[in-house]
This record gives C-alpha cells, structure tokens and sequence, in this order.
C-alpha cells in the first residue's frame, strides 16, 4: 500500500522512514512550506541530526487523495484542524497521535468518523522515535481496521506489530499514560523515590483502565503493550518529554509556561484538562486530578501527594474482580 504520513514532527519523520525501509511508497506532509524545505534540503530527522531523512516531504495536503493510507501523526489538539482540510475520499486513517481534544472529551476515532467517516485504525504501544530511528528493537500493537495488512506492512527485523481487537482501550491507554508519566516526573523531581514511583505507576494503570472500562475497554488491554509497556517506558525513558515535564514543575518551575516555552508538546498536559473538564465531575480519577491542579491551578506536588496518601483506603484492584466475575460467569 502507498501511505501519506500527515506530521513532520520526529515520530511521523520515523514512522515514514520506517515505511519506505520496508519497500512501502511513502510522502510526508510538513504543515508549513518552510518545514518542508528545512527537511527537504538538511535530510535530517528532526531531534535527530545523525540520522538520515531519506523520505520526500511536501507541504501540499492535496496530494494525499493518491494514496491508500493517510498516517496520522500529529498532536491531538490539532486533528480537527489538519482533516477539515483533506477534501477527497480516505480509505483509510492510521492514528499514531496519543490524546483526548480539550472541548469534546472526544478521542482521535471519534474526530475521524465525525469528520471523514472513513476506515480508521491505531498504531500503538511502548515506541519512543528516537530508538525506533536507530532501529533499536521495538514491540507494538494495531488495532482496527485492515490490522492485518498494517501489520504485515509495518513489521520488520526491529520494529515487530502485534495484533489487538480493542480500539477503545488502545486509545484511552495511549492518552492517558502520559498523564500518568507527568506524575511519575514529578516524583522523580521531588527526589526519585522508588516505592513512590512504583505505587505510582501501579495506582495509575488502573485507575486509566478503571476509567477505560466505562468506554467499553477491555481491562486486559492495560495489561499488554498498549498499557504497561507504554507506561513504562513513558514514566521512566529519557527521552520522555511528559516525564522532563514533570521533572521541571515539581523542582519550581511554572508549569504553564513551561507547556508555553517547550518546542515539545506535552500532550499529558493537555490530556488531563481535556478529562478533568469533561468528565472529573462523573468519574473518580484522583491521579489524573492532582496532576490538573499542579498544572493548572499551581497546587503544590507534595501537598498533592499528601492528598493522594490520605484519600479513604480501598480494596485492590476491585473493579476489574466485579468486571472478570461478570466477565467468567458470561
């Protein structure tokens, strides 16, 4: 299949140099002219200057009307923008983009069927660019469809697709982790504390498959690549922009101009907003909610943590035992 990747940025700048390794007819759209002829005339990817850009850039959104796959690979706040702007026939939209639009509470499939009604699959799973650009060993998951053919085409001898069947949960799993890995940076800022951080990480896959299960998620589904091996790599890499976010505000920065000043979007930011907003009145998300307030109303981390340690004590994982009983019995 022919595939037209829509964002420029270091992940679609991979993905598309991926593609075209593996044989596959590829063009890349930048979303301004200039991108495209820095990429064009450096042929370097983007955070990655060692590396070769090998793929053809355009600016013109137009030319994907003769491919078989549009590659979605820009932030989520501006998926709207970009596909009003596609005005011929889709087959197919990819989704490599891992948020919830701040307004509508709504994931990336639901903006593709509101707007182009079109096939719709995600690509997914614990898959940092700059490693995937080096063709450092990665595992990951689609899911939707045409999933078959996606993971034939994709696969190769460092970059392995695994199949999955739950849209829903795939999405919510790639959202909300990077919420997840914002707290996780603040507490590594605070002081890097292990058992902190493993609770942490722990309490926040489920309360994001807790969450997800009211969408119709499959809770199994956080426990693959999809969700812990995205939240893992996502709350401890590096090369994780939600993580340094973190990081920065718990050691005094101002987390709004942070998200202002970075050349990086930090879509956990954005992601938690666009839950709070929506839905924090209905559902309890207690992590996902003191990461807002530190954000957005400049709560203090440690007396968010104080919050957090003190909340009324619960049973363990509860919810998925009602949802595996129900599940068995069925």
């Amino acid at each position: 299949m022919k595939y037209f990747v829509l964002g420029a940025g270091s992940w679609g700048c991979t993905i598309a140099q991926l593609l075209k390794q593996n044989g596959h007819d590829v063009l890349l759209w930048a979303h301004t002219q200039e991108h495209a002829d820095i990429l064009n005339l450096k042929r370097r990817m983007p955070h990655l200057p060692e590396v070769e850009l090998t793929v053809t850039v355009t600016s013109d959104i137009s030319k994907g009307a003769d491919f078989d796959v549009l590659v979605l690979a820009v932030p989520v706040q501006h998926v709207r923008e970009v596909l009003t702007k596609i005005k011929y026939p889709v087959n197919l939209i990819l989704n490599l983009s891992k948020g919830i639009e701040i307004g509508t509470g709504k994931r990336v499939s639901e903006i593709v069927a509101e707007i182009l009604g079109c096939h719709y699959a995600i690509l997914s799973g614990p898959s940092h660019a700059e490693e995937v650009a080096q063709k450092l060993p990665t595992a990951i998951v689609v899911a939707g469809d045409m999933s078959q053919e996606i993971q034939k085409e994709f696969s190769n001898e460092y970059f392995r697709v695994y199949l999955h069947d739950d849209v829903v949960g795939v999405e919510l799993a790639g959202a909300l982790k990077n919420v997840i890995a914002i707290a996780a940076g603040i507490v590594d800022g605070l002081g890097g504390w292990d058992n902190a951080k493993a609770a942490l990480i722990t309490r926040g896959l489920y309360e994001i498959s807790r969450f997800s299960m009211e969408f119709g998620a499959n809770p199994l589904t956080f426990m693959g690549l999809a969700g812990i091996g995205d939240i893992i790599v996502t709350c401890g890499s590096k090369h994780s922009r939600n993580r340094r976010y973190g990081e920065m505000v718990a050691k005094g920065y101002d987390p709004v101009q942070l998200l202002e000043a970075s050349k990086e979007v930090v879509e956990g930011a954005f992601t938690c907003k666009a839950i709070i907003e929506k839905y924090g009145s209905k559902y309890d998300l207690p992590i996902i909610r003191e990461v807002y307030e530190i954000i957005y109303n400049r709560k203090s981390p440690v007396e968010s943590i104080k919050s957090l340690m003190t909340r009324s004590l619960k049973v363990e994982m509860e919810e998925v035992y009602k949802w595996l009983e129900k599940s068995l019995k069925s």
